[in-house]
């Protein structure tokens, strides 16, 4: 067993399970959104970026795609959430608490295309 392969292919799934824990709940209702499980996503999101750059093969740029937009989506995230709170102090009105989650859901979008890409890659090394 490789141990890069395991910890590259746990930080991906990671992203995604966290990306999920945020998204999941009513999409207007900020209670059942965490800005800590968001920020969470965004890290973990980011240590899996930083490991695709290594790899050379076509898959792999396409899996640093997937990842790129995934950040790109929670960096969105956590600058509506930020400036709604800190800025402008409108706070987590519905309509900001659906800005924000529906970014998170692209960046979910992206990270279950990028395990998806994964498991067809290990599947396509066993044969």
């Amino acid at each position: 067993m490789n141990l890069e392969k395991v910890v590259f292919a746990f930080f991906i799934v990671l992203a995604l399970t966290l990306n999920f824990g945020f998204f999941v709940g009513d999409l207007g209702d900020a209670v059942v959104h965490n800005v800590y499980e968001l920020y969470a996503a965004l890290v973990v999101s980011l240590i899996a970026t930083v490991m695709k750059f290594g790899d050379r093969t076509h898959v792999g740029a396409v899996l640093l795609a997937t990842s790129l937009v995934a950040d790109l989506q929670l960096i969105a995230a956590a600058i509506v959430w930020g400036v709604a709170v800190h800025v402008t102090e409108v706070g987590l009105t519905p309509h900001v608490t659906a800005s924000i989650v529906s970014l998170s859901g692209g960046a979910l979008l992206a990270n279950i295309t990028s395990v998806v890409l994964l498991v067809v890659e290990t599947v396509m090394l066993r044969r």
